[in-house]
């Protein structure tokens, strides 16, 4: 399995596996690709948008594994977002520009922000130290509510962008379990510890003779709906009870 967010750190890694003949690879998002070793995706927003693979059905090369419809959500969190900030006509996105399931989960964002009469403010984040001056963008462009792609590289500095968007009393929804531990006011996302856990038998079936061609990318089957009271109070936000009683968890 992958972590690192640097892309060049990421590409070396799977570069010694290549020569080391692995007898398959379990990546989470876009950034590894190789023709010759079979490949295990997780968390990958749209696997076919990116072109790893041809369809969700037939994947039809070396890559299979399980997507997280990124871009099919991007209507609803932004609809969770304006409940509780109902307020916010202007919703900033952060996302990695370099991570091409990002680049397409900004476009069906910002698409569904149109439908609802909602401008978007995109800010781009490369590395540590852009997170200080997106958030000072925010601030700049008066942005009412605050979008938070999934993305490693993100998710490694979660607890700093928490942190920023409490300095800043913006609100914010974040596509990624990690905030969970970290404060983060709402989570909509996939349980990743699952995808794992079935990416595991993904890589079973291969070594048993599977190809990945024949596979069908698997789809997630559940979101989970997380809510922490506590960063909402620090916010001075009160959270609709018509929000509560759909949340799979809450933090108080």
């Amino acid at each position: 399995m992958l972590l690192p967010e640097r892309g060049d750190l990421l590409r070396e890694i799977a570069t010694d596996l290549v020569r080391g003949k692995v007898d398959a690879i379990v990546t989470p998002g876009t950034q590894v690709t190789t023709d010759s070793i079979p490949i295990v995706m997780v968390a990958v927003g749209d696997p076919v948008g990116v072109g790893l693979v041809a369809s969700l059905a037939r994947p039809g090369g070396n890559v299979t594994g399980l997507s997280n419809m990124m871009p099919d959500v991007a209507g609803k969190r932004l609809e969770l977002l304006k409940e509780i900030a109902p307020d916010s006509t202007r919703i900033a996105i952060l996302f990695n520009p370099t991570n091409a399931g990002n680049v397409l989960d900004v476009k069906a964002t910002e698409a569904a922000a149109r439908t609802m009469g909602v401008t978007t403010h995109s800010l781009e984040v490369r590395a540590p130290s852009d997170f200080a001056n997106a958030f000072a963008s925010m601030t700049r462009e008066r942005d009412g509510a605050l979008f938070v792609l999934s993305d490693p590289l993100i998710a490694r500095y979660g607890q700093q962008i928490v942190a920023l968007a409490a300095e800043g009393h913006i609100p914010a929804i974040y596509a990624h379990t990690v905030f969970k531990e970290v404060g983060g006011l709402l989570i909509y996302a996939t349980d990743l510890a699952n995808l794992y856990v079935r990416a595991g038998s993904y890589v079973g079936d291969i070594l048993k003779g599977a190809k990945p061609a024949d596979m069908p990318v698997e789809q997630p089957r559940k979101f989970d709906l997380i809510i922490n009271l506590k960063t909402a109070k620090a916010l001075g936000l009160t959270v609709p009870q018509s929000l509560l009683v759909r949340a799979d968890e809450v933090i108080e």
